[in-house]
């Protein structure tokens, strides 16, 4: 399942039910200090019970608190459902076909808090339910009860299996045919039952795990900022590992009640009266909790380190989750991070972003990340943008992004378009600060050898740095250079042989681009670092690499010579000679042998 909407009533700050729409991928939450955008993060790290998260009854908003209103809600509606679900026995079913979705077709989950404690109250299920009384109480109904419904509406020949609940449940919506539909809260724990687990224990088990980092929690022995990527790590293997250990529960479960029924069995026969008064159940499930932490050779825990040591390991296991491949499980996992700029170095900030949209890109992730800085808020796409402000009134609105709204936000940030754009003719958008040296030496190279006529420089052609295609930076740079009628281009790797999901996310801004009548170029090969020359590489390193046209070369070439990866193209292609840059860019276009990079460069030059 994937977390679509949040909504919060009485919640904080939020008095009117505020509706926030949760990106598919990124969600930035922006906005000025105190305006409410931790109070998104909060809530959703107490409904999901994160560790170290619990509602008080502080959290009632104190405007509804003074007009007698007694709870605030937190809601969650969740879309890409399982396509089955099993409620009883081993039998399929299907959320729709219990009749537990709302008018969208959603799973909306609603927990309500009593204002006076903060206690958790209830939890229901919004959902377009049967209005007919008998019908609607289908799933409190045990097997034996629901039984009784079945043969008294002459079901039961048509119930192949009539040991499972959901079968009857089906049959009697069957025979009733179409029944008039409402609007309906169910509770989980009275309107929800089962003669095994509940029916609401089993759709818990299909809701996103969730993760949140804070950036002002006190070190503690307990510090969940320190434990919690460990700790979530831990989630994810029990989260892949979810169908064996019900398994395994269920076995149990039957080994202990054969043995219960048997020793009832055998005292009914000595004392039939007290027999007949003992009802066998497990009075919970059994909890599974490991405690992982990293300690330091001296026997420190991470917890009493430094907080920027502490956020650098943060860093690192986004950095770490990027590159690893989603494998085992079709569960979805949230991460929410509050201003990951804290206690970190600039250059870290960046990465750290650049780590978590890599991650938001992989199957059945979503991040949430706050923040107020300029920078980081400038590589946030779009399409995730939530800005939190207030309205006339003072209460806090949450607005999705449009033309106006990335103006407001981008002017309240104070997110500032590239500079160097000045004094320029034309632009060149990019990534990185690599793509900016291999277009600069592309060209100057080229031009020395008589293969193109200018150099980027001379035709004041300027390569801007943008951080990612589809940001807020590049909404904002790009406004500017329209606003100054300047032509642009954009320049990407198309990271064929990488990550589906990125390819698709790099067309998707290739239809954008083109669809505004501007050139878009993308690399024929997977990254500007599969056009160095192996042999330029081991010429001036000794050491040999061997890369295809698709694989990550980068990484290759950093392993071989030990450096960083990103140091890689700054380093070596400075290096390339024109012939070296025609040879590794060549390409057959039919029955003709064409120079990929000359040709670009060309293209480049014809914005002027």
């Amino acid at each position: 399942m994937r977390l679509k909407y949040v909504k919060l009533t009485n919640f904080r700050g939020y008095r009117a039910t505020t509706t926030i729409a949760i990106d598919d991928c990124m969600t930035g939450i922006v906005g000025r200090n105190d305006f409410g955008k931790s109070t998104i993060l909060e809530a959703l790290a107490i409904f999901f019970d994160a560790d170290g998260f619990k509602a008080e009854k502080a959290d009632m908003n104190f405007l509804a608190a003074k007009d007698g209103f007694e709870n605030f809600e937190i809601g969650c509606e969740f879309d890409e459902l399982p396509e089955t679900i099993v409620l009883d026995e081993n039998v399929s079913t299907t959320l729709e076909a219990e009749l537990l979705l709302n008018a969208s077709g959603r799973l909306e989950v609603v927990k309500s808090y009593k204002a006076t404690s903060g206690k958790l109250e209830k939890t229901t299920i919004r959902c377009q339910h049967p209005a007919d009384p008998v019908l609607g109480s289908l799933l409190s109904l045990k097997i034996a009860d629901l039984k009784k419904v079945g043969e008294q509406r002459g079901v039961a020949d048509v119930v192949q299996d009539k040991r499972v609940a959901s079968l009857w449940r089906r049959a009697i919506r069957n025979e009733a045919g179409t029944s008039a539909l409402t609007d309906t809260s169910l509770d989980v724990e009275k309107e929800l039952s089962s003669d095994s687990k509940s029916i609401w224990g089993k759709v818990q088990d299909q809701l996103p795990t969730f993760a949140i980092f804070k950036s002002d929690r006190e070190s503690s022995d307990g510090d969940t900022e320190a434990k919690n990527p460990l700790q979530q790590a831990v989630k994810d293997a029990q989260s892949a590992l979810q169908a064996q250990i019900t398994a395994l529960e269920d076995e149990i479960e039957k080994s202990v009640l054969d043995v219960a029924t048997r020793t009832l069995d055998k005292l009914r026969e000595m004392a039939p009266e007290l027999a007949n008064e003992l009802v066998p159940r497990f009075r919970e499930k059994p909890k599974w909790t490991f405690n992982f932490t990293l300690d330091g050779e001296n026997g420190i825990p991470i917890n009493k380190r430094g907080s920027g040591v502490r956020r650098l390991i943060l860093l690192n296991f986004f950095r770490a989750e990027a590159e690893k491949a989603v494998l085992g499980t079709q569960r979805n996992v949230i991460y929410a991070i509050e201003e990951p700029e804290t206690s970190q170095h600039p250059n870290y900030q960046v990465m750290l972003m650049k780590a978590l949209l890599a991650l938001s890109n992989q199957p059945y992730r979503q991040i949430l990340v706050t923040t107020h800085v300029p920078a980081l808020a400038g590589l946030v796409p779009i399409e995730g943008i939530r800005f939190v402000t207030k309205d006339n009134d003072g209460a806090t609105v949450v607005k999705m992004p449009d033309a106006n709204v990335l103006r407001e936000a981008s002017e309240s940030l104070g997110v500032l378009p590239e500079s160097g754009m000045e004094r320029a003719k034309a632009v060149v958008l990019v990534e990185g600060k690599s793509d900016v040296t291999f277009l600069r030496h592309t060209a100057t190279t080229l031009k020395a050898a008589g293969h193109v006529a200018h150099t980027l420089d001379d035709l004041g052609i300027v390569p801007i740095l943008i951080g990612g295609c589809g940001s807020v930076k590049h909404w904002v740079t790009l406004n500017l250079a329209n606003d100054l009628g300047i032509p642009w281009c954009v320049f990407l790797d198309s990271d064929i042989g990488g990550d589906p999901v990125q390819i698709k996310s790099i067309e998707k801004r290739r239809e954008e681009v083109e669809g505004q009548g501007r050139k878009f170029f993308s690399t024929r090969k997977r990254e500007i670092e599969n056009y160095l020359c192996p042999d330029l590489i081991r010429d001036l390193t000794g050491k040999e690499v061997t890369y295809s046209a698709t694989c990550d070369a980068k990484k290759i070439i950093a392993k071989a010579v030990v450096m960083k990866a990103d140091d890689v193209l700054d380093k070596f292609w400075p290096e390339m000679s024109a012939e070296k840059i025609i040879l590794r860019s060549e390409y057959h276009d039919g029955v003709e042998t064409r120079s990929e990079l000359k040709d670009v460069i060309i293209e480049i030059g014809k914005l002027v």
